[in-house]
């Protein structure tokens, strides 16, 4: 996987974002939510795969209601290192605005239970345009779905929360708080003003 893409788009002499550099967690694979007050809101979805961070930006977020089919637009791989980038993007740069870690932790391949083998049938999944995968977040829990939408725009997918013991309609996105800093995006703004 290449972090070109990642690297073309950020000058790091005015961001603080990590440069992109491949890199992988020692033991379980990790993901991460990025809540992004870009020129519109969206939560930044990435999972950990072959040493970069597969990500979808999310408009409307994510949700633990299985009726819910939240828009994932796929973008750049991020290097892992970004799983802990919150702060501000300045003006004039790519993605410019607030970034806080809205959630993180690790996740399984939903049908997969040899660990060893669980990176080559995601990235054989992600071909395909279906990954089925359980999260162990401190907001997001159980089973979701990542569903490749057959239209013009290949980067279009869906992510679809399971019906597991963790789905209910509460609106998990009330939790507005960073799992790393504790602060919202309302509270970084200012301070940083």
């Amino acid at each position: 996987m290449s972090l070109t893409e990642y690297n073309q788009k950020r000058n790091f002499k005015s961001t603080l974002e990590p440069e992109g550099k491949m890199k992988q967690s020692s033991t379980e694979l990790i993901f991460v939510v990025q809540k992004h007050a870009a020129s519109h809101l969206h939560y930044d979805f990435r999972l950990e795969v072959d040493g970069v961070l597969k990500s979808w930006a999310i408009p409307k977020g994510p949700s633990m209601n299985p009726t819910d089919k939240r828009l994932a637009i796929m973008v750049e791989d991020h290097p892992y290192s970004y799983k802990d980038f919150e702060g501000t993007i300045p003006e004039g740069n790519y993605g410019a605005g607030n970034v806080i870690v809205w959630d993180n932790g690790t996740y399984t391949l939903a049908d997969e239970d040899r660990v060893d083998d669980a990176e080559n049938k995601l990235l054989s999944d992600l071909q395909k345009g279906h990954l089925s995968f359980n999260l162990n977040g401190k907001k997001l829990k159980g089973e979701f779905a990542l569903v490749k939408l057959k239209t013009k725009q290949e980067n279009t997918w869906l992510l679809i929360k399971s019906k597991d013991q963790y789905a209910n309609d509460e609106d998990v996105l009330q939790q507005d708080k960073s799992v790393l800093s504790d602060m919202t995006l309302e509270s970084m703004q200012k301070k940083n003003g």
